[in-house]
């Protein structure tokens, strides 16, 4: 029994050491000439960014959507929140249409490896009822600040 304590004991001693390294990736060690970055600094730094990937040809609901979402963050957010159009057919290279599989028009808000998709309640709401997009929007990005 001892000894199953004991290398549960070190496997979970590892996984903290594991995550500890992983959080800290940006921590210098020479504290002569760089700033040391704290995991709390370093998880502050990623910021939340929304993307709307659209086709060339749009209806008024995907255009909706865009105008929609790119106001509120403005007005809710200024420049603490990136908004980014992107046309996924004129924009086939785009790192970012690989990197999240875009195959249709979609609305992402990430902030860095957490993605939360709105596209159905962007276009359920949009053009129908813009405040309570406006709220889930709003809603989303704060929970992920």
């Amino acid at each position: 029994m001892k000894k199953l304590i004991s290398t549960l004991s070190l496997f979970l001693l590892v996984g903290v050491i594991a995550v500890s390294a992983q959080c800290c990736n940006g921590a210098t060690a020479d504290n002569s000439t760089s700033t040391k970055v704290t995991c709390a600094e370093n998880q502050k730094s990623s910021e939340v960014k929304a993307y709307y990937f659209h086709a060339t040809r749009r209806c008024a609901t995907c255009q909706a959507v865009e105008a929609v979402s790119k106001e509120a963050i403005k007005e809710y957010y200024g420049d603490k929140v990136t908004f980014e159009s992107i046309n996924r057919e004129e924009e086939k290279d785009n790192p970012l249409v690989a990197k999240y599989k875009i195959s249709g028009q979609t609305l992402l808000i990430i902030n860095g490896d957490k993605k939360v998709d709105l596209t159905n309640d962007a276009f359920l709401n949009a053009r129908t009822n813009p405040d309570k997009f406006k709220s889930k929007l709003k809603s989303t990005i704060d929970s992920m600040m």
